[in-house]
């Protein structure tokens, strides 16, 4: 009777609404604080059910964001892959982080798509590998909305066009951190992005391969918005997300 009280309890707590902002052009700093402060309250409500024995359902989140000209280094990143100096990084009116997420070097800035889940993995499923190609085919699925086939490339997280050619290009991103099954940080989709940034690092630490963006591989603008709103939809979907918009 206990037990089965227990599975009550937990089914009780799964709360699959997720609330989606999307934020505008925001700093990398600025927008990390801010997931911060979502992530540790979540983890802030788990903790307190675990010493209360309470049943708060925790809350999910999910941002949208465009950052202005940044590099960030993973927690386990080489920073000789930043190939720019001091000096040269305030000529390119750009930033450096280094941060806590998974992965080594990436760029962010204008005409990116950044997109940060910050959500209880208790609340859908714990399992991580799972949650990261979750991310991947809901931005595979994206691309293929708009003509374009891209795929995994086996040991290299993200989303790549013609893997296992010469031409082997990515085209987004991904770094993330989970505690007690809490993420934060994500992806970012190149739509379109100036690609000469990407020239001042060795982007994911990965040596010879290129980045391209929807903009160089369909040879035009592409309203991100829309872009925004794809994802979005598959996103939910693969992952059953309740959605409701501040």
């Amino acid at each position: 009777m206990h037990y089965s009280m227990n599975i009550q309890k937990l089914a009780a707590m799964k709360n699959k609404q997720v609330t989606y902002q999307n934020i505008g052009k925001k700093g990398y700093k600025e927008t990390w604080d801010y997931q911060d402060e979502l992530f540790q309250a979540i983890i802030q409500t788990k903790m307190d059910n675990r010493r209360n024995e309470t049943t708060t359902p925790t809350k999910n989140h999910f941002l949208f964001v465009e950052h202005p000209h940044v590099y960030t280094l993973g927690k386990s990143g080489d920073l000789s892959n930043l190939l720019l100096t001091e000096k040269q990084l305030t000529e390119k009116n750009a930033t450096f982080y280094k941060s806590n997420r998974g992965g080594d070097i990436t760029y962010h800035g204008p005409g990116q798509i950044v997109g940060y889940p910050i959500i209880d993995l208790d609340n859908f499923f714990t399992d991580i590998h799972k949650y990261l190609r979750f991310l991947e085919e809901a931005v595979i699925l994206t691309l293929a909305d708009y003509g374009l086939k891209s795929e995994r490339s086996k040991g290299e997280t993200g989303v790549w066009l013609d893997v296992g050619t010469p031409f082997a290009r990515k085209i987004c991103a991904l770094g993330v951190r989970s505690s007690r099954w809490v993420t934060m940080h994500g992806f970012a989709l190149n739509v379109n992005v100036d690609l000469g940034y990407f020239d001042n690092i060795i982007p994911c630490g990965i040596k010879g391969k290129a980045v391209t963006s929807m903009e160089a591989e369909l040879g035009e603008k592409i309203n991100i918005n829309e872009v925004q709103q794809t994802i979005l939809k598959h996103l939910a979907s693969l992952f059953e997300w309740e959605l409701v918009s501040v």
